[in-house]
C-alpha cells in the first residue's frame, strides 16, 4: 500500500483516533483482516464475523507489527474507530485508488473470471509492474483489501468484480473506477438467486455502466447478452471471440494430444500463434478476452501470444493436472462449478483422455434454483455423449440426478454410479483407477471435493474431515 498516515487514513475513513500517541505514524504495509498475517507497518482492519470477532485480537495484532486497528469500537491499543468497519475500508480503497497512477482494469461473468484474470495478470505484468486479485477474492471486502496492495510502482491493477445481484457490481465500480471494463459471458451461475439470465445480465452489465468516455469496453462477441451491452456504455467497444466480426478473435482453433488449445491470435495490429499451458478448449475464449485487454493496453500480437503461451494457473484447484508415478492424471478442478464450466471440463476430459480411460467425480452445482433439476440431469448425459468412461456422481440429491441423467442416457447402465460422500468416491476409485486413467474431480466449493484429488495424490491418508 501507499504510504498514509493515521491521521490521513482518519480523515479518509471518517473516523476517530484512540490511544494513538503520533497521529503521523504511516501505515506502509498491507491491510489486512486476518492478525495472523499482520506485517511491519500494517493496518489490522477488525471484522465481526459469524464466529470470530477481529476486535478481540486488536492487541495480538499490534504485538505483531500492525501501527494501528481499524475497528468499531474503541480496542485499548492505536485504533481509529468508525461506524462500519467494511464502509471505510471501502472508502480507504477508493482514496488511495484515486491517488494512483495505475490503468484499473475490472473484469466480470458467469464464468472464466478467475482463470482470466490470471491470464491478463500475466500478460500484463510482462510489460509492467501488475497488481491484481488474488484468487477469487472479488466482494465487497476482497476487492478493497486488493486495491491497497497497490503501491506507487503499480502501472496495472486488475480487478475480478462478483456479483450476487442486482447492485453489487455497481458499489464495486463506485470503490474502484475501472477504465476498461470486461464482460466474458452470461450464464447460469447463481441464476437461483437472480432469477433469470436476464437479470444477470443485467447486473453484469454494470461494469460497463460505470466505465468513462475515454475508457473502454471489452465485450463477447460470442454471447448475445454480453454483445448487447455495448448500449450500455459511453465508452469504446472492443469485441472479442471467434466470431469474425471481433476485433481480437481466434483462428484454426485446436486442442493438441495433451488437451491444450492451440489457435492464431489476430488483433488489429497484426496475428501470431498461440499455444497454451492450460487445459480445456473454454481457455481459447479467456486468452482472447486477455489479449483484448492487452492490446488496448499498447502491447502487439507477438507480445500477447508469447505471454499467453507461456502463462500458466496462478489459483489453486481450476483444471490442476497431475499425473501420478503410476500414469493416473489427476485433474483437480474442484473450486466451483456451474453448468458452463462443467460442461467445459467435461470436453477438456475427453480430449485430454483420447485413447485413455475417463473418469468424472462430480458433485453438485450450487445455487442453480428451480433449474438444478434440470441442469445436472443435462451434465450427466453430457458425460455419457462424450464418452466419458464412468461418472461416479457424489454426494446427495443433486448428485442422484447427475447420475440418473448418464443412466437415462448410456445404453447398458455402467456408464455412471452414485456414491455417498467423498471418502466413498476415493475408495472406489482407489479400487479401481488403472495406469494411464485420467480423473476428473470437480463439484461447487461447497462440497469440497479437492479432497478427493488430493486423497489420490497423496500416498497415503484418507480424506479430511470437514
Amino acid at each position: 500500500m501507499i504510504a498514509l498516515s493515521l491521521a490521513e487514513i482518519a480523515s479518509v475513513v471518517g473516523g476517530q483516533t484512540h490511544d494513538i500517541p503520533d497521529p503521523s505514524a504511516q501505515v506502509h504495509g498491507p491491510v489486512v483482516i486476518d492478525s495472523r498475517q499482520v506485517a511491519d507497518g500494517s493496518l489490522f482492519a477488525a471484522f465481526v464475523g459469524e464466529r470470530v470477532d477481529g476486535h478481540d485480537y486488536a492487541e495480538q495484532a499490534v504485538g505483531a507489527g500492525a501501527v494501528a486497528v481499524l475497528a468499531q469500537r474503541p480496542v485499548g491499543v492505536p485504533s481509529i474507530v468508525v461506524e462500519d468497519v467494511q464502509t471505510a475500508l471501502g472508502a480507504l480503497a477508493r482514496h488511495v485508488v484515486r491517488r494512483l497512477g495505475a490503468t484499473l482494469v475490472a473484469l466480470t461473468g458467469s464464468a472464466g473470471k478467475t482463470s482470466t484474470k490470471d491470464l491478463i495478470a500475466q500478460v500484463l505484468r510482462s510489460k509492467a509492474p501488475t497488481v491484481f486479485t488474488p484468487g477469487s477474492l472479488n466482494n465487497e471486502i476482497g476487492l478493497p483489501l486488493t486495491a491497497l496492495t497497490a503501491t506507487e510502482e503499480t502501472r496495472f491493477l486488475v480487478l475480478e468484480m462478483g456479483a450476487r445481484g442486482i447492485g453489487h457490481i455497481a458499489y464495486l465500480t463506485d470503490l474502484t473506477p475501472p477504465k476498461i471494463g470486461l464482460v466474458l459471458n452470461v450464464g447460469t451461475a447463481h441464476i437461483g438467486e437472480f432469477g433469470g439470465r436476464e437479470q444477470i445480465a443485467q447486473a453484469k452489465g454494470e461494469l460497463v455502466e460505470a466505465l468513462p468516455e475515454d475508457g473502454t469496453a471489452i465485450l463477447n462477441a460470442d454471447d448475445p447478452l454480453v454483445r448487447a451491452m455495448a448500449s450500455r456504455t459511453k465508452a469504446k467497444v472492443i469485441l472479442f471471440g471467434e466470431s469474425g466480426e471481433a476485433d481480437v478473435r481466434a483462428e484454426n482453433v485446436r486442442l493438441t494430444d495433451t488437451g491444450q488449445p492451440a489457435f492464431r491470435l489476430r488483433t488489429p495490429s497484426g496475428a501470431s500463434e498461440v499455444t497454451m499451458r492450460l487445459y480445456g478448449e473454454h481457455h481459447v475464449s479467456n486468452a482472447l478476452a486477455a489479449a483484448a485487454v492487452a492490446h488496448e493496453l499498447g502491447m502487439s500480437a507477438t507480445e500477447i501470444a508469447t505471454a499467453l503461451s507461456e502463462a500458466g494457473s496462478l489459483s489453486r484447484w481450476r483444471m490442476e493436472v497431475t499425473e501420478r508415478p503410476d500414469g493416473v492424471t489427476i485433474v483437480n478442478d474442484a473450486y466451483n462449478a456451474n453448468p458452463e464450466s462443467m460442461r467445459a471440463a467435461l470436453r477438456a476430459l475427453a480430449a485430454m483422455g483420447t485413447g485413455r480411460r475417463t473418469w468424472a467425480v462430480l458433485g453438485k452445482m450450487a445455487e442453480l434454483g428451480d433449474e438444478a433439476l434440470a441442469e445436472h440431469d443435462a451434465v450427466g448425459r453430457l458425460a455419457v455423449r462424450l464418452n466419458v468412461g464412468k461418472l461416479v456422481a457424489v454426494g446427495g440429491r443433486e448428485a442422484s440426478w447427475l447420475q440418473l441423467g448418464a443412466y437415462n442416457e448410456g445404453s447398458w447402465g455402467e456408464e455412471s454410479v452414485h456414491v455417498s460422500d467423498a471418502q466413498a468416491a476415493v475408495d472406489l476409485l482407489r479400487s479401481e483407477l488403472r495406469p494411464g486413467d485420467v480423473v476428473l474431480v470437480k463439484a461447487s466449493r461447497s462440497v469440497g471435493l479437492e479432497s478427493v484429488a488430493e486423497a489420490l495424490l497423496g500416498a497415503e491418508g484418507e480424506v479430511a474431515v470437514r
